[in-house]
């Protein structure tokens, strides 16, 4: 029996009978409990290879794998922060023994704790997880199925210039700046706020955000504006290597107890810190800038991410109608002639 100390801690080492050599730690001082331990891992490896077996695979073991598999995730620490809250209902569970029941009872009490589109969140990080063990990594036959709470439409929160100016004068100094930064750019609130020097040129007048910081995951060019680039000028100095500072320190984040005592005093409800970046594509929108372009600005990958703001361009729409109008004039098509006979004028 290959058992033996390093620390306090015993660890094991034996040889399978295909020749792969298996060393690991028990994660126990008690002698006892490590050779069990080493007994079941022999045994189930002398299964495995013997009698075909699949080794039984627990959820931890899922993810861990799924963790060091996505690193390259713009959602990656996101996914470390659920799978923690997840460990209280799955710790040590074999995921063959992880049923459609299990998962709806998991995806129940979270969307009592906080809301069924929250819930769904981690849901579908359940669902992909054991699809991953089925058809990549096969560990399990099978996958139970994983149903979702519908969801209402994302909506589309924005405001008008006039309800901006109010905010923007109930905000405290750094706050303001980063809110008219926002408005300008439509930069996410953490590309904002860790907007670094080395990521600005003001004589070109450019910004960008490189692809590994991008929710896209690919790089993003910012155009400036006079107004954007005005906000920069005024963050000169103030720190060697960040942009936006609170007291000489690089800010943290952006929705604070002052953004909300803010919005309160601006009458302004329902109005997060990404909703300025709604209300930056939704001004752009009404006055104008093509879907196609407001997607390059706004570094999105999916068309369908744009289309939300489409309904708030119909005056820019109603001129494209027009075209068709000004073919018709002067033709017979452009005339009809109702039940009695009398001749309609059908153009504009």
């Amino acid at each position: 029996m290959s058992l033996y100390k390093r620390g306090s801690v015993w660890w094991i080492r034996f040889t399978t009978p295909t020749g792969e050599r298996i060393r690991c730690s028990s994660g126990t001082a008690d002698k006892a409990h490590a050779k069990e331990l080493y007994d079941k891992l022999k045994a189930e490896s002398w299964r495995v290879s013997s009698l075909a077996e699949k080794p039984k695979y627990s959820w931890d073991d899922a993810g861990y794998k799924w963790l060091m598999e996505t690193q390259h995730k713009a959602t990656h620490e996101e996914d470390k922060r659920k799978l923690r809250w997840l460990q209280q209902y799955l710790r040590g569970k074999e995921l063959g023994s992880i049923t459609r029941d299990t998962v709806a009872e998991i995806g129940r009490i979270k969307a009592q704790a906080s809301s069924p589109p929250t819930a769904n969140r981690y849901l579908a990080l359940i669902r992909a997880i054991l699809r991953k063990a089925t058809y990549e990594w096969e560990w399990i036959d099978r996958a139970p199925k994983v149903t979702l709470y519908r969801e209402a439409k994302r909506r589309v929160r924005w405001i008008t210039p006039v309800q901006a100016q109010a905010l923007l004068s109930e905000l405290p100094l750094h706050l303001r700046e980063m809110a008219v930064f926002a408005l300008a750019t439509g930069l996410r609130e953490t590309n904002l706020v860790e907007l670094a020097w080395s990521q600005v040129d003001l004589e070109r007048g450019t910004a960008w955000i490189y692809g590994d910081k991008a929710k896209g995951r690919e790089d993003i060019h910012v155009s400036l504006s006079d107004a954007a680039i005005a906000v920069l000028r005024r963050q000169l100095g103030k720190h060697p290597d960040r942009v936006f500072t609170y007291r000489n320190k690089p800010v943290g984040w952006a929705n604070t107890r002052a953004w909300q005592k803010a919005l309160k005093r601006a009458g302004l409800k329902d109005f997060r810190w990404h909703d300025l970046r709604h209300t930056w594509a939704s001004w752009h929108v009404q006055n104008g800038t093509p879907l196609y372009d407001l997607q390059e600005m706004g570094g999105w990958k999916s068309e369908k991410m744009v289309r939300r703001y489409a309904h708030l361009a119909p005056a820019n729409l109603a001129k494209h109608a027009q075209v068709v109008g000004r073919l018709l004039e002067g033709t017979n098509l452009a005339q009809s002639t109702n039940a009695k006979g009398v001749t309609l004028n059908v153009t504009p």
